[in-house]
């Protein structure tokens, strides 16, 4: 008899394991973009998390992927705890189909042969008919796994009946909520646990009161997941993790204080149905007080994120917030992570550069910034050694090789602004007005690109800007050459203003290659002609400029 349930209970979470497992191959990236695309208001992130959760019959996976999409950066906070109270409501769905299907379907007819085709599907299919093959068979087996616990519980009724449980008193209700958080950490999974107390009811080893009371404690059990998900994670993880906790616990409450009023409601709603009274009355009670909690919390979801946000307050640096080892495991994320955060490094230090340049600001915070932004580089870089991707997954890969460019730039301009001596000497030197402009008007539109304030990396504005700085630094270096001859400037001057052209030049070059890489065209192109050629050092000898079109990466002058 507990061999049967404990075998019953293993059955259904094996079945629920394999049924989410092939549904979330199989949609892939389509579940990521609802979740990121569709969640944009409150109330879409709670549909968006109730859809997701009804499909793939899992309120721990959408939690864990949401705390890792906003830990990520993928996801605001507001939206993440949107899709997670949707959640909460999605999940519910495993009692009804239970309830209306599980306890009244024929093993024989229906499970097994579900088991048997989606086997054989997984073993002789490909791509998505290997997925259909393990939700299929998933499917089947968490009615088998239902049908040992039906046997198991019919079993365990002549033995145990309610009296074996707490009486229906404050203290008795509360042991039963305990018994019933215990229960879904033991065996993680609310819907495992809810599963066991619908057969339970439906066997009559305990009564409708009594599973109602287990029911809340699975409820708040289930938000252990997302506590241990959030353990090590970015500071958006834990106030999501929080937020479902507190979400889970305040909707026990009045579920709790009301509950023979809500459980003689959930009957009502059996009896019109037609449904099981038992069953399905637990199904509908488990439904209305998550529907109650998103009453009580859906309108006012700004004001409990700006609470969360005061309880757990943002520390670390940052640029690199969202930078979460445990968002590596999924590759796409991970590389839109990194890209995002290198956008921010890029937008720090393209301002600095604008301030050393038109000397504004404070030079020791410019320096702090500038240090930040490399230590900012160097641990993105790290990041993405933990990420791997393959020509197999060509958007994805080409975004990581393009990420990985752009630091690459954003490093070298860094070290660029890090030297003082040409920084100076191009700030008095007269000869530069024109490159300045030049310069200005590209970092300008950088900036307003990088802040969001332009929907598309102004490529050709920038690229325009360093061809032109290079052609002006062509021209400009025989006259300084012609004065170094004629004695009006020494050959120690000349130098030093020769040195500060070129580093006005390396600043425009790699400002134009780390825009490239970072907007959407730089995805395409990571590997085109034109990238390759750009990975030339920016001081290298170039082509000279003629009047045909160069490629981006090597339209440059060589000195002469």
């Amino acid at each position: 008899m507990v061999a049967t349930i404990l075998g019953g209970v293993g059955l259904f979470l094996l079945g629920m394991v394999i049924m989410t497992d092939g549904l979330k191959t199989l949609a892939g990236e389509s579940l990521r973009r609802v979740l990121t695309r569709v969640a944009g208001g409150p109330v879409s992130a709670f549909l968006s998390g109730a859809a997701v959760t009804a499909l793939v019959q899992s309120s721990s996976a959408t939690t864990v992927t949401t705390i890792g999409f906003v830990s990520a950066g993928l996801l605001t906070f507001t939206q993440a705890f949107g899709i997670v109270i949707g959640a909460n409501v999605g999940t519910t769905s495993t009692g009804w189909l239970v309830s209306l299907l599980g306890l009244k379907l024929s093993v024989g007819t229906l499970a097994m042969p579900l088991v048997g085709v989606g086997a054989l599907l997984r073993v002789a299919a490909r791509g998505k008919g290997a997925s259909i093959g393990m939700a299929l068979a998933g499917f089947g087996l968490i009615f088998v796994g239902i049908d040992a616990l039906q046997g198991g519980m019919k079993g365990l009724a002549d033995r145990v009946t309610p009296s074996s449980f707490p009486d229906d008193t404050l203290s008795g209700r509360l042991l039963l909520v305990a018994i019933g958080v215990v229960l879904t950490v033991v065996v993680q999974s609310s819907s495992a646990a809810v599963a066991m107390t619908l057969t339970a009811l439906h066997a009559g080893t305990i009564t409708l009161e009594q599973a109602a009371a287990l029911v809340i404690g699975q409820n708040v059990g289930t938000t252990v997941t997302a506590v241990i998900a959030s353990i090590g994670a970015s500071v958006n993880a834990k106030r999501t993790a929080l937020a479902h906790v507190l979400f889970n616990c305040v909707t026990g409450v009045p579920a709790f204080a009301l509950l023979p009023s809500f459980v003689d409601a959930a009957r009502a709603v059996a009896a019109r149905m037609g449904g099981d009274p038992g069953a399905t009355s637990l199904a509908a009670f488990h439904t209305a007080f998550n529907l109650l909690g998103v009453a009580i919390f859906l309108p006012f979801t700004g004001r409990f994120a700006a609470l969360i946000t005061r309880m757990v307050r943002e520390r670390g640096p940052a640029l690199t917030r969202n930078l979460d080892a445990s968002t590596t495991s999924i590759p796409a994320v991970a590389v839109e992570v990194a890209r995002r955060t290198v956008v921010e490094i890029a937008a720090a230090v393209v301002g600095v550069m604008r301030e050393l340049l038109r000397r504004e600001g404070d030079p020791a915070h410019a320096l702090e910034t500038i240090e930040a932004a490399d230590r900012a580089l160097g641990e993105t870089r790290r990041y993405l050694a933990l990420v791997r991707t393959g020509p197999e997954a060509a958007a994805v890969y080409e975004r990581h090789i393009a990420t990985l460019h752009a630091i690459d730039h954003l490093d070298r301009l860094v070290e660029a602004l890090k030297e003082e001596a040409p920084r100076k000497v191009a700030g008095r030197e007269t000869g530069f007005a024109d490159i300045d402009r030049a310069l200005s008007e590209g970092i300008e539109a950088t900036l307003a690109w990088l802040a969001g304030h332009a929907p598309e990396a102004p490529l050709d504005v920038v690229q325009g800007m360093s061809r032109s700085i290079a052609e002006m630094r062509r021209k400009h270096r025989p006259e300084v050459l012609s004065r170094t001859a004629s004695g009006e400037i020494d050959p120690e001057s000349a130098e030093a203003a020769l040195g500060a052209m070129r580093w006005v030049d390396r600043l425009a070059y790699h400002t134009w290659r780390a825009s490239h890489h970072l907007g959407e065209r730089g995805t395409r192109d990571a590997e085109s002609p034109a990238a390759v050629g750009e990975s030339l050092s920016a001081d290298a000898p170039r082509p000279p400029l003629s009047g045909e079109e160069r490629m981006p990466g090597t339209a440059r002058a060589r000195d002469k």
